[in-house]
């Protein structure tokens, strides 16, 4: 919000004073002369001012390091009590691991945990079915499609009791949804359907099977010739809202549920050599990237370093060079988040865009 307030005031400075009321936006692009003769400012001049003084990341984090520093002092009691609750209900109740579906700040997430912690206590049954399952505080309660159990945040004590007496229902239709990943696998030369739920919105597991049994029917009533470990290691998703196949960057397949059948076995035949040459790249990536983190934490003494899900590997790993580059001082102790904007967040993390300016 503050970022949007100093943008705001900026465009209202940058007025002329000849202008009155709202501006009126063209698509034209006029000549440099028609600026000179009206007084009224250049777009493009101005776009190229405003990327000129465009912070630096050590000038940014100069101007910035104490707010941030002061912020995080003030979360670190919250922070403790967070990790301690969390650790007592993993314990207690054997629990895989406890996520948030949104970057919540801490003092939110913690209210979420005493939320939890105070059922446990007020009605420890009710607990019982959460047993090696990871539980993840979202915006509805559930089960996803990767089998967590999600919380709704804004749902009251009695729905998560009677959505954790339900889990063992869940426990059937996951099963069965496995049974039906199995098949669909067999039937399309090794591909294993998987699901990921950072690259879209939560998808619930009821809807994940209903996608399944729909696709595997409709593979059963057409005979491909596909050989059975012909696709073996390359990974597929199943779509709702697209007409044709496609191959992802990071080296999976994309595939409508009602797709053409025939169609889809030529796509598959003829793309798997850049499917794998993807996957294998993405590896790399990922590898090169683990690396170039710990580094970065090592060398420039951070508190964490983390990214946004929408960088990706490589814009990562350039972010991570360039702040190894800098070695700025300022950095020490800090927990940064590498993102595509600047930002000072209410617990005091870091937000620096990938691309920032050296």
């Amino acid at each position: 919000m503050e970022h949007m307030k100093g943008l705001t005031a900026s465009k209202a400075a940058s007025k002329s004073p000849t202008e009155t009321g709202k501006p009126f936006y063209r698509t034209i692009k006029w000549d440099k002369s028609y600026y000179t003769f009206t007084g009224f400012k250049d777009p493009e001049q101005e776009l190229q001012q405003a990327q000129r003084a465009e912070p630096t990341l050590s000038v940014w984090l100069r101007n910035n390091e104490p707010e941030a520093t002061k912020k995080h002092d003030a979360s670190l009691p919250r922070r403790e009590e967070l990790n301690r609750l969390k650790r007592e209900l993993c314990r207690r109740f054997n629990l895989t691991d406890i996520r948030w579906q949104r970057s919540w700040g801490v003092s939110h997430r913690y209210c979420q945990l005493q939320s939890l912690s105070r059922l446990s206590h007020q009605n420890p049954e009710a607990l019982i079915n959460l047993q090696g399952h990871t539980v993840v505080f979202a915006d509805q309660s559930g089960m996803d499609a990767s089998g967590h159990v999600m919380l709704g945040t804004m749902d009251v004590h009695h729905q998560w009791t009677k959505l954790f007496e339900q889990l063992p229902g869940y426990h059937s239709l996951q099963q069965q949804t496995h049974w039906l990943k199995e098949r669909i696998s067999l039937l399309l030369g090794g591909t294993q359907v998987v699901h990921m739920d950072r690259l879209g919105p939560v998808q619930p597991i009821a809807e994940h099977y209903s996608s399944l049994n729909t696709f595997h029917k409709r593979l059963m009533s057409h005979h491909l010739r596909l050989h059975p470990r012909s696709l073996q290691g390359l990974t597929m998703l199943l779509e709702n809202d697209r007409s044709n196949p496609s191959l992802h960057e990071m080296g999976h397949f994309i595939i409508p549920i009602k797709c053409d059948l025939p169609t889809l076995q030529v796509f598959l035949q003829n793309h798997a050599p850049e499917a794998r040459r993807r996957i294998q790249r993405k590896n790399q990536l990922q590898a090169e990237e683990e690396a170039v983190v710990k580094l970065c934490l090592e060398t420039l003494s951070l508190r964490s370093l983390s990214k946004e899900p929408s960088v990706s590997p490589a814009q990562m790993i350039q972010c991570c060079e360039r702040l190894l580059e800098q070695r700025s001082p300022h950095m020490q102790g800090l927990q940064i988040c590498v993102s595509h904007f600047y930002s000072v967040m209410q617990d005091g993390d870091l937000c620096v865009p990938w691309d920032c300016k050296s």
